[in-house]
């Protein structure tokens, strides 16, 4: 059954309590939610385009686009300077479904980043994600033959977000003795990639350097 109300006419006909941004938009939405109930056009509904046309009205102090444009170009190389890994070891993402998804996506780009600079052929080698409980991090794992590295935040303390360590094969869960390292370890491929060959004894001859993860 659709139904319809006034309010959104009258917040449009007076819209002088709405001052910021978010009250603005939370009107907005709630209007366009009354026009589906009333399964009115939102396009066309007047009261919508109204309170739409105020967006111009609230943004008038705000900073002129050549600045906005500016500011957004600074926060996106202040972003690729802190890789989105780094901030999320730090904050966490229990009970934070966005930010573990997150997680989630960016610690598979990097383990098939360090696949990548560690050489290994397609089909050698697994990348898998458990996102577990919403109380925990879940875990992103590089699983070869000789090695396995696993990303995973909180269970053991800071500065030790991977684990790695020698194992026998893709079906073996065990492995030998576990090592430690940083998330910013991980970040720079290269590098770690040098020293899981070193610290794990593997037999492994890495290529030439790659392009860094984050330039």
């Amino acid at each position: 059954m659709s139904f319809d109300v006034a309010f959104r006419h009258q917040q449009a006909l007076d819209p002088s309590a709405l001052i910021t941004i978010g009250t603005t938009l939370h009107a907005l939405s709630k209007a366009m939610e009354d026009c589906r109930n009333a399964g009115v056009d939102a396009e066309n509904d007047p009261a919508v385009v109204m309170l739409a046309r105020h967006f111009s009205s609230v943004c008038a102090t705000r900073p002129d686009e050549i600045q906005l444009r500016a500011s957004c170009m600074t926060r996106i190389n202040d972003l690729r300077r802190s890789p989105v890994l780094a901030t999320l070891a730090v904050r966490g993402v229990s009970y934070d479904e966005p930010a573990k998804a997150l997680f989630h996506n960016e610690g598979l780009k990097a383990m098939r980043r360090l696949a990548k600079v560690m050489g290994l052929a397609s089909g050698t080698y697994d990348v898998r994600s458990n996102k577990g409980g919403i109380a925990v991090s879940g875990e992103i794992t590089l699983h070869a033959e000789q090695f396995y590295v696993r990303l995973s935040l909180g269970l053991c303390g800071m500065d030790k977000e991977v684990l790695f360590r020698t194992c026998r094969g893709r079906a073996d869960f065990t492995g030998g003795r576990n090592h430690f390292a940083g998330v910013n370890d991980l970040l720079d491929p290269d590098r770690f990639a040098s020293s899981l060959v070193h610290e794990l004894q593997l037999d492994i001859a890495l290529p030439d350097r790659a392009e860094p993860l984050f330039a």
